[in-house]
């Protein structure tokens, strides 16, 4: 059987998490259909993976968290679709903070549909072109043609809710423009995702699906060193497999790539909080943005900048160790 090896980390654990800041000394030893046990022991292969550092990302360095906003350049998007001005609330994310923008052009939220390709060029090229500029930008589509479009426009990486399922176009695209590429887990369609998502073991199951992806990136010429993987909160998944998945996130640094996480507004902080409006889900979305800092994520895709940048800010001074010392 495979043994899954997970992280525990620790404020003086013996090894760096990832070249981050996170410390461990323990693994959590996973097996299917077992119950998980602490080891001390650690496979030299499986140690390397999880302390190398990660590299840069679109220039930015991993050895401290990172904040993406969310630009949506669409009408009905779950959150703020048609609310705003992309360009313009671009700059403002920058203003609080984003180290890097997400700028979609097509509604991935349960239940949309697929956007042609020239209406999806046409929300998002503007705005790469305006914004590309004062950040860096990644384009959030899982389409070749358009992301040929958005690394023209200027997108210096290119996030792929798919993971390389829906276009076989895209990975040689991202092979041949030597970017940075995002590949998030997903069971099926936006269409029908939520339907009835069903796995033998979630964290497991997505931690395989991540290997895959990887490896078929990997075949397609792109580097590990330029994967970043999202387990993919709230896509194909209830709320008891989003939990799992948080409370176990450290599993996928096993895999020797930066790791993203979206959890953002998503339904399940709202029935958890009390929070309808996905507006309000701001104090839940830092909740579990911090626990998971806690675990060494690296790379946190976000609605509220300036909220998330100001808890960040207060979790890195109470948790300075060198500081404390």
């Amino acid at each position: 059987m495979t043994l899954y090896y997970r992280p525990l980390p620790i404020p003086h654990g013996r090894h760096v998490l990832a070249g981050g800041w996170t410390r461990f000394s323990q693994v959590e030893v996973l097996e299917r259909g077992c119950t998980p046990r602490v080891s001390n022991e650690i496979p030299p292969a499986v140690l390397a993976a999880l302390t190398a550092p990660r590299a840069d990302l679109t220039g930015l360095s991993l050895d401290r968290p990172r904040v993406m906003g969310i630009v949506n350049a669409t009408p009905d998007s779950f959150s703020d679709g048609g609310s705003y001005d992309p360009v313009r609330h671009g700059r403002q994310l920058i203003h609080e903070g984003a180290d890097i923008l997400d700028i979609g052009g097509e509604s991935t939220r349960p239940g949309s549909a697929e956007v042609p390709v020239p209406e999806e060029i046409d929300r998002i090229a503007p705005p790469i072109r305006a914004l590309s500029g004062s950040a860096p930008v990644s384009a959030d589509t899982r389409k070749a043609a358009v992301a040929q479009a958005a690394l023209e426009a200027g997108a210096a990486m290119i996030n792929d809710v798919s993971g390389f399922d829906f276009d076989p176009a895209l990975a040689p695209l991202v092979a041949r423009a030597q970017v940075p590429v995002c590949l998030m887990h997903a069971q099926g369609l936006p269409a029908t995702m939520q339907d009835d998502p069903r796995y033998d073991d979630v964290l497991l199951d997505v931690y395989d699906a991540l290997e895959a992806r990887i490896r078929r990136a990997e075949a397609a010429g792109i580097p590990r060193s330029r994967i970043v993987v999202d387990p993919g909160i709230g896509f194909g998944k209830t709320q008891a497999h989003n939990l799992a998945i948080l409370r176990r996130i450290s599993l996928y640094h096993g895999l020797g790539c930066a790791i993203l996480l979206g959890v953002s507004r998503k339904r399940f902080i709202g029935a958890i909080g009390g929070a309808e409006v996905p507006a309000d889900r701001s104090p839940g979305t830092l909740a579990l943005t911090l626990a998971a800092v806690a675990q060494g994520i690296q790379v946190h895709r976000v609605h509220d900048v300036r909220g998330l940048v100001q808890g960040l800010r207060l979790w890195q001074a109470v948790n300075d160790n060198e500081k404390a010392e």
